[in-house]
């Protein structure tokens, strides 16, 4: 990545960051008020309209959407994180049973060992 591209994204990033806040909503909305009785002294509904639609919504949906999106990420993150742990412990579990499993079919092959030596030596003693 060139030195602009980092040079970019830290700039995004840090405005991303600083709009997307209830703080930055408060002063859209703030903002977009100061024009509010200009529009609301025209008596156009077109032009109260246009206010309401391209000042006040656009200013202050845009920090609140952001936001929204932001904790709904954070959810997703930390339902993500949550699986991730229980898929560990899991595997853990898979592999302490597997480990078992294989001490266990051990001690079946010695068992079954033993039993075919006592068998050939009661079939050898019968001879």
């Amino acid at each position: 990545m060139s030195k602009v591209s980092e040079f970019n994204t830290r700039i995004a990033a840090k405005i991303t960051s600083a709009v997307g806040t209830m703080w930055c909503a408060y002063i859209f909305a703030a903002i977009a008020l100061i024009s509010l009785p200009a529009a609301l002294k025209t008596g156009d509904p077109i032009v109260i309209v246009a206010w309401v639609a391209q000042t006040f919504l656009q200013l202050v949906l845009l920090s609140i959407i952001m936001v929204g999106q932001d904790v709904s990420s954070k959810a997703v993150e930390q339902k993500i994180n949550e699986t991730h742990e229980a898929s560990l412990g899991e595997f853990e579990l898979a592999k302490e049973a597997r480990l078992i499993a294989h001490q266990e079919l051990a001690e079946l092959k010695k068992i079954a060992s033993e039993m075919h030596r006592v068998l050939k030596d009661i079939e050898g003693g019968k001879n």
